[in-house]
């Protein structure tokens, strides 16, 4: 058997591996809400962390954050100008500011003030931009970028005064490291296949949810394109996930696309819940998950 070296491919063929079994008895229509750092969301589908959408549709990242905002779900930002930002936020998308780890702290710092005073829901870090495929360290656009040490994240975290997410995290020492610098969650990703041979987020999740205990929100992204991927994560132990390239397309179409796709995944996942016996995302069981073995 030839093996590909691409994380995409490697992550969809996890996800496909794994087969649910059904639980009918005692089962009811289920709840697909969900309550993050105090605000309730209609679903665990969030939108990713995105940047540059305008080549895609004016003003993309306006229309990426009117979706979420239409949908009732948690609505990530990427890079991009303060300006920008700005007019996310004044979409009403609850939104969560993802930054780049700048070689230059002040400029964390700064854009971490400037993500507060937009409205942002929480903010967080970047941190697997730090190195390049030639070993050194990464540049963005132009843009120096550095790795964080656990003291510098927890200056972060001391300064942002609301949630603190850490994005980028694929091993439980990792995680292990965002909980000691305080971080108020973390994304299990990727980057869309940055390395070759990066381990599935999924199947670190568990180990990743067990590093860090159940006080730790444990997002996950790369690859969810349905209800029944979601459906999988959040039985492994994710609080929600992502879903960017596979909204990417319908950016053309307006929010209402956005939104209408959202909304499409949240009721295949809630259809897959109510057939396994799950009904509400705080009663998720991984037992309902088998590995293909045949």
């Amino acid at each position: 058997m030839k093996y590909s070296s691409n994380p995409d491919t490697i992550t969809r063929d996890y996800f496909d591996s794994l087969l649910l079994e059904t639980r009918y008895i005692d089962s009811m229509l289920p709840d697909t809400g969900m309550n993050l750092y105090g605000v309730d969301f209609d679903t665990p589908i969030m939108t990713a962390a995105l940047s540059h959408l305008h080549n895609i549709a004016e003003d993309g990242m306006t229309v990426y954050a009117k979706g979420a905002a239409i949908s009732n779900a948690v609505h990530w930002v990427g890079m991009g100008e303060d300006e920008e930002l700005e007019r996310v936020t004044a979409t009403g998308a609850r939104s969560i500011k993802i930054i780049k780890p700048h070689a230059d702290n002040r400029e964390v710092f700064r854009k971490i003030e400037h993500a507060v005073s937009a409205g942002c829901l929480a903010v967080g870090m970047d941190t697997d931009h730090a190195f390049n495929a030639h070993g050194g360290y990464d540049d963005v656009f132009g843009l120096p970028m550095k790795p964080k040490s656990t003291e510098e994240l927890a200056e972060f975290v001391a300064a942002a005064k609301v949630p603190f997410i850490v994005k980028g995290v694929l091993s439980p020492r990792d995680a292990e490291k965002c909980a000691k610098a305080g971080c108020a969650g973390i994304v299990v990703s990727h980057h869309h296949g940055m390395v070759q041979y990066s381990v599935p987020p999924l199947m670190v999740l568990p180990d990743v949810v067990s590093a860090v205990g159940k006080d730790m929100p444990v997002f996950i992204d790369c690859g969810i394109s349905s209800g029944m991927d979601v459906y999988k994560c959040l039985a492994l132990g994710a609080k929600a996930v992502s879903v960017g390239r596979h909204l990417m397309p319908l950016l053309k179409n307006g929010p209402e696309a956005i939104a209408q796709r959202i909304n499409e995944m949240t009721s295949e996942l809630a259809g897959i819940m109510a057939r396994t016996g799950v009904k509400s995302l705080d009663d998720m069981d991984p037992s309902v998950i088998h590995r293909r073995n045949f």
